[in-house]
């Protein structure tokens, strides 16, 4: 990825991120300064240039017709956004993708990002948004900003969890799929009421990765839009016992097959950052696309979308007298039963973390920090006073 020139951008604290802009090159069109002398040929530079103005004007009101002079699709732009489990490893895979050798640092909440890369000589230069939620589940509410109608058409979700710590990996999942899938379905809403053709087509593309003489085409319910699952920390993943792996292998391979998704497991193994590195470039810059496929427990497992199978899969890791014990109203509530007793998830408010950022070492200052201190305090005051004034007027009264 030598062509790359990956540059950081300003992370959404403060204000809102500002896109590289797409333009028709107007420079090209404003001609040359017109002549010294003759009234003649001032008016036929004039004429000229209306004419290449209004050509301009044309060309421009065509892309935004077909909707690909603001979303990316011809202009070699796609977005990126990675949600997944807390301290799950994001941050290093975008790292890893965009060749920048710096230690990966806490997501606070939402951060941005891109990279660039040219597919040959005198060849315009694809641009890659990366986005990543911190905080696991916490931060819900930022979905919105990266996920837009003006967005959807180039946007790929990066799922990625922890491994290591199965019974947060379900709430965890599910919680952040189902908002990121409503923050879609949102979008293509708003989409249609401009674009009701590129509503349309968004959602039939999303039925794409399966063969249309699969089998399985009626059971699954694809995501609106690309879908990747990467499960980390596959390094200590391995060394868990071996009835563990295959039902956290088979748990996941019936997700992402029911949602159309890619699914494959990493580590800090370089080997393994490679293959997910080409996966992340393929949504990235549209190169080096794999249909690799392998569904060992007994190794990481990599699996293209529409490659995998439900028969393959076979039934949720239960005894068969159990199964139907679990009163269960669709396939994947069953799954996420039997799932969730044999790693059973921590209560919603342990999972949803709401550490105070203010109180993070890492952001220490003491200057700030003792007049925040000495704001708690008077607004502690204060709440105790207004305690008291209203049980004295309840008193009176």
């Amino acid at each position: 990825m030598g062509a790359e020139e990956p540059a950081l951008g300003p992370p959404v604290g403060g204000g809102a991120s500002v896109r590289p802009s797409t333009r028709v090159g107007t420079l090209a069109f404003w001609g040359a300064p017109p002549p010294r002398s003759g009234v003649h040929s001032l008016s036929k530079h004039r004429e000229t240039c209306e004419t290449l103005w209004e050509t301009a004007k044309a060309e421009v009101e065509k892309r935004q017709s077909h909707g690909s002079g603001v979303d990316g699709l011809q202009t070699g732009e796609k977005s990126l956004f990675f949600i997944g489990s807390k301290s799950g490893g994001k941050t290093t895979i975008i790292l890893r993708c965009l060749d920048r050798d710096e230690p990966a640092k806490p997501t606070l909440a939402l951060e941005y990002t891109y990279g660039r890369r040219t597919k040959g000589h005198n060849m315009p230069k694809n641009i890659a948004h990366f986005w990543e939620l911190g905080g696991g589940t916490s931060l819900l509410d930022l979905i919105s900003i990266p996920v837009t109608s003006d967005t959807l058409r180039t946007l790929s979700i990066i799922l990625v969890l922890d491994l290591s710590k199965p019974n947060d990996l379900w709430p965890t999942m599910d919680n952040l799929l189902q908002a990121t899938k409503s923050q879609v379905d949102t979008a293509i809403r708003t989409m249609g009421k401009t674009n009701p053709t590129a509503a349309s087509e968004m959602r039939q593309m999303k039925w794409a990765n399966l063969p249309k003489d699969s089998p399985d085409r009626e059971l699954i319910d694809p995501f609106p839009i690309p879908l990747v699952i990467i499960g980390s920390k596959y390094d200590i993943f391995q060394d868990f016992d071996s009835e563990k792996r295959k039902a956290i292998c088979k748990t996941l391979r019936f997700v992402a097959h029911y949602y159309g998704a890619s699914l494959m497991f990493t580590s800090k193994s370089e080997a393994l950052l490679l293959k997910i590195r080409g996966v992340i470039n393929q949504l990235a810059f549209g190169i080096d696309k794999s249909r690799s496929i392998c569904v060992d427990q007994n190794k990481p497992l990599f699996i293209t979308a529409g490659l995998d199978s439900f028969c393959e899969i076979g039934p949720p890791p239960a005894p068969d007298n159990d199964i139907g014990k679990f009163h269960a109203q669709s396939p994947m509530d069953l799954w996420k039963k039997v799932y969730e007793k044999l790693f059973p998830p921590k209560t919603m408010s342990i999972l949803r973390d709401t550490k105070d950022p203010a109180r993070d070492p890492q952001y220490a200052e003491s200057d700030v920090d003792e007049m925040r201190l000495q704001k708690d305090q008077e607004l502690e005051q204060y709440k105790r006073n207004s305690s008291q004034s209203w049980k004295q007027i309840k008193l009176d009264s």
